[in-house]
């Protein structure tokens, strides 16, 4: 199959406009929480149930894909989603909005894995590292259109629900006209996600993924704390965070071309490098816009390359169970590395935000370094 495919330009567009939808409301969620004078415990339990929906939903997307297929999955788990978001504007109080939040949660994580298995199964070898370059582009600039639109339009909770479900439901149809066949071959049982975690051959791109969801997690949550803490007005913090975003960005395409071409070992070990010495500079006196462009092009691209490499250790019919796995595995790490990395930003000094950081990625290329001659690149194998 081609790589830019009737299937995946249709299903980067509906993911598209998903991601406007879910960085609008991950956003506004908390604010209104907080309009409602909820206390700052509940409105983070239910900013935590989100991720716990994601959990959930990761743990059955596999069995529900082998049942419904491509299609008929990512339809429900969009339904799901628009449902959740309507629940918001019928209900009050912190028990309902868990609830919703959780449904959302769900939702959204079996619209990543549908998407990620679908255009891993549409790849090849070769140009499976563009295809989630692109993936990843997608969904970034999707977070940034989304941030932009919460800047500029009403944010009413009665005023924005309409139009964040109706880009929802308009995101159903770009797969109405199109069919995601896995590719695979029918007889093949599909992978097990538990299998997968222990797959060996695949375990650096699963390590990746993990210290991926460190990396992001702790940039994500607690970069706009450091930067509060150096005196920046709420205006310098949002560009600076957007500087971040855009570093990863750009790197996404090149990075994913370079992977594909020279094998995604060499490229890994190269990124973790540049991640360490991006957080040594954030560390010293040097320019910071440069020291966090450089640690956001290497942090915000780890995870397609260390996916890719786990993908290509697998058969093409355990891709799905293989992206189950990956998911979880940077969900956990996400919900891990902001833990972690605050209470020691609380007991001891910000400046531990960069140590983690650079901490976990010298663990993970020692990891690298060691595989150094046991493992071919995707050009040998193709």
């Amino acid at each position: 199959m081609s790589t830019w495919s009737r299937p995946v330009i249709l299903l980067l567009c509906g993911l598209l406009l998903l991601t406007v939808s879910i960085a609008v409301l991950n956003t506004l969620v908390p604010l209104w929480l907080t309009h409602d004078r909820l206390p700052t415990w509940q409105v983070g339990l239910v900013s935590s149930s989100f991720f716990t929906g994601n959990l959930v939903g990761t743990l059955v997307a596999g069995w529900l894909i082998k049942r419904l297929g491509f299609n008929y999955s990512y339809y429900l788990a969009t339904a799901v989603f628009a449902l959740a978001t309507v629940w918001l504007g019928m209900s009050s109080g912190f028990m309902a909005w868990s609830l919703g939040r959780f449904a959302a949660g769900m939702g959204c994580a079996l619209i990543w894995v549908v998407v990620e298995s679908a255009l891993m199964c549409s790849g090849t070898v070769r140009n499976r590292g563009q295809l989630l370059a692109a993936y990843m582009m997608v969904y970034y600039l999707g977070t940034v259109v989304g941030q932009l639109l919460v800047s500029k339009v009403s944010t009413e909770l009665m005023s924005v629900l309409p139009w964040v479900t109706g880009v929802m439901i308009a995101a159903i149809l770009p797969l109405v006209f199109t069919k995601v066949n896995s590719g695979g071959e029918e007889e093949e049982a599909p992978g097990r996600m538990w299998s997968m975690l222990r797959r060996r051959s695949a375990r650096l791109g699963i390590n990746g993924c993990i210290i991926s969801g460190v990396v992001l997690g702790s940039l994500y949550g607690l970069m706009p704390l450091w930067l509060s803490h150096q005196g920046m007005s709420d205006a310098s913090v949002g560009y600076w965070m957007a500087l971040l975003v855009s570093a990863g960005i750009i790197g996404q395409w090149p990075v994913g071309r370079l992977a594909d071409r020279f094998g995604r070992l060499l490229v890994l070990r190269v990124q973790v490098f540049v991640m360490i010495v991006g957080a040594i500079a954030m560390l010293s006196d040097a320019a910071m816009g440069p020291a966090l462009f450089v640690l956001g092009c290497a942090g915000f691209t780890l995870y397609p390359v260390a996916m890719s490499w786990a993908c290509e250790k697998v058969s093409r019919h355990e891709l799905v169970a293989m992206n189950q796995a990956l998911l979880l595995s940077y969900t956990i790490g996400s919900l891990a590395g902001p833990t972690m990395t605050s209470m020691l930003m609380q007991h001891y000094s910000d400046n531990l935000l960069f140590v983690m950081i650079a901490t976990v990625a010298l663990v993970y290329l020692v990891m690298l370094l060691r595989k150094a001659d046991q493992h071919a690149t995707p050009i040998a194998h193709a």
